[in-house]
């Protein structure tokens, strides 16, 4: 690392401020009109670049639409919109019941062997998000579905067969795009062949190279070739790749493979940094330092606002003290900025003109 910034001016500190809030997306506690406190200083401060939602911040469509509205209103005077995002996925990892349509899971929707089912079932979630004004969906799952005792993918995946998995996953894609949501394909570099849960314990991929090129990454290399936006790494040790590092903070699987075999120059997330995996390992402290070696652009931490706080402190602290983590912090950045002046700067807020949106949205199941 190179030499301590003393002569940083309050210009460039405010710019990095800036520039790792856009690194941060939080979630918090309550189901009211607006976010509690400090999240809603934060988004008027630019601490953070947006929020995810959970059904317990749910009440109603109602409530959920002027929440929403809240969010976006208070990062109003900032260059590029927040980020106002929710795993929708469907089956049982949807956020959001009430007037909206059941979605199936993915296995079920596979399993109709559809792309064109799976295209329309996307865009009508899609609209819906954006009608209650979500803008980025962590969906889909591009994992394979090949171990049978796996706990946490399972019925989430679209199938058993990688080249069936990546057309059904461009086809999910397509219907965000066409909807004006941001899709976020997961969990690189493959969760689907793993017999533990990373919400509660950090799983180990027993794959080779050769499988993991055959088997787990074809719908990730379609889902680039089709220009995905963001892609979320997964909790994962993979020691053919790399024995040391969780796959977030692998120079060898993000740097190397992700972005540079794979070719894929979006927006890189984190998985929540509050799952066991991780949490019971290191502090955020030691999460933030381990992210600044690679490029992972976004940070997910969707309960603690003390550790969210903590992460951007730690953030501007190293970009301040270190050239080099400062330009790490500035170039996610211009990546997320990027990402929402290209897929959101252009939109209308989503309740500008959906005065009829409970009709729209109508709510039922999509049948596959």
């Amino acid at each position: 690392m190179s030499q301590t910034r003393d002569d940083t001016d309050d210009a460039s500190i405010n710019d990095l401020e800036r520039a790792a809030g856009q690194m941060l997306v939080v979630g918090f506690e309550g189901d009211g009109d607006e976010p509690p406190r400090p999240v809603r200083e934060a988004l008027e401060e630019g601490r953070i670049g947006g929020v995810i939602l959970f059904e317990r911040n749910v009440q109603s469509l109602d409530q959920l639409v002027a929440l929403n509205e809240s969010i976006h209103e208070l990062a109003a005077d900032h260059d590029v919109p927040p980020f106002v995002g929710v795993d929708q996925e469907g089956g049982r990892v949807q956020r959001i019941h009430e007037g909206v349509t059941e979605i199936p899971s993915m296995r079920e929707v596979g399993r109709e062997g559809d792309i064109r089912a799976t295209a329309d079932l996307s865009e009508t979630i899609a609209t819906e998000l954006r009608a209650l004004g979500f803008n980025l969906n962590f969906a889909p799952v591009l994992d394979v579905d090949t171990h049978p005792d796996n706990p946490v993918i399972g019925t989430r995946a679209l199938g058993r067969d990688p080249d069936f998995v990546a057309d059904a996953g461009g086809a999910y894609l397509y219907g965000h795009n066409f909807a004006g949501v941001i899709p976020c394909g997961k969990h690189f570099p493959g969760h689907g062949h793993t017999e533990r849960d990373s919400h509660h314990e950090l799983p180990v991929v027993e794959r080779s190279l050769d499988q993991l090129q055959a088997i787990e990454w074809p719908p990730f290399e379609a889902a680039i070739g089709a220009d995905i936006p963001m892609i979320m790494m997964g909790h994962l040790m993979v020691p053919a790749l790399d024995d040391e590092h969780v796959a977030p903070f692998s120079p060898t699987i993000l740097d190397e493979y992700l972005r540079v075999r794979l070719g894929f120059d979006g927006v890189v997330a984190s998985d929540d940094l509050e799952m066991s995996a991780v949490a019971d390992r290191y502090t955020i402290e030691e999460m933030i330092d381990r992210s600044l070696p690679v490029t992972l652009d976004l940070l997910l931490i969707c309960h603690s606002t003390d550790m969210w706080q903590r992460a951007f402190d730690r953030l501007v602290e190293r970009g301040r003290d270190d050239e080099d983590c400062r330009d790490r912090i500035l170039e996610s950045a211009r990546r997320v900025r990027r990402l929402k002046r290209d897929f959101l700067g252009h939109q209308p807020h989503p309740w500008s003109c959906t005065d009829d949106w409970r009709e729209r949205l109508g709510g039922g199941s999509f049948e596959v």
